[in-house]
Order: C-alpha cells, then sequence, then structure tokens
C-alpha cells in the first residue's frame, strides 16, 4: 500500500513537471523575435509580390527555352497573386504559431530568393555507375 502510494506521488510529480521543463525553453524574447519575423516577411512579401512576374518569366526561359515566354508571365501572375496572399495573411496572423513554429508558409521565404539555376545532378548520377 505504501509503494503504491509512493508510486502514484512520484508520478503525478513526473506529470506536472515535464510541461514545465517544455515551456522553459520558450523564452518571451525569443518568441517575439519570432513574430517580428513573421511580420516583417509577411509585409516585405507583400508589397515585393510582383517581382515574381520577370523571376517566373526569367526561370522559366532558362529552363524550358523559348516556350518559357509563353509560360514564364502566366506562372508569374500566378505567383504574384499567390506571394502577395501569403505576404498579406502572414502579417495579419503573425500571432499565431503557425505554421510549424512561425516558420515562413512559401518557399523560398522572399522573392530575392531562389534565382540561382537548378543543379543537374544526373550526370554526376550516372559518372558513379
Amino acid at each position: 500500500m505504501k509503494k503504491a502510494l509512493m508510486l502514484s506521488a512520484l508520478l503525478f510529480a513526473l506529470v506536472l513537471t515535464v510541461p514545465g521543463a517544455a515551456l522553459a525553453e520558450l523564452q518571451p524574447e525569443m518568441i517575439v523575435e519570432k513574430m517580428a519575423i513573421k511580420l516583417t516577411r509577411g509585409v516585405a512579401n507583400t508589397f515585393t509580390s510582383i517581382v515574381e512576374l520577370p523571376k517566373q518569366t526569367m526561370l522559366t526561359v532558362r529552363d524550358m527555352g523559348p516556350t518559357g515566354y509563353v509560360i514564364g508571365p502566366l506562372k508569374g501572375i500566378g505567383m504574384t497573386l499567390y506571394r502577395g496572399f501569403v505576404g498579406m495573411t502572414e502579417a495579419v496572423f503573425f500571432l499565431v504559431p503557425q505554421p510549424g513554429y512561425y516558420d515562413p508558409m512559401i518557399d523560398p521565404a522572399y522573392v530575392w530568393e531562389g534565382w540561382e539555376p537548378k543543379r543537374d545532378t544526373t550526370q554526376a548520377v550516372s559518372e558513379e555507375k
């Protein structure tokens, strides 16, 4: 009887301390910093979303050749609307720790990222065989 009481008291103490230890990692300064980054990212994406038009045109022409002159602007219009919507959503809901833990809702996080050409790894794979 005494062992069962001691075991249940130990289990109760463990249940009460584990959530406290998990919350100890989340410091208020870090949370506020992540909120500020999310707000800044949202405002930046809202106002720079128009850059997706030339970006998608250039990337599509580079990947597809002359066909990209037709498809690229269409992709650019779609990505402009998408990045603008995501930017407004992040700016309005910057207090909400979603998705993930204040992670970006779009990849790349900013329009000025992702201009580099894709690496062609097919040649390296065929050389290994």
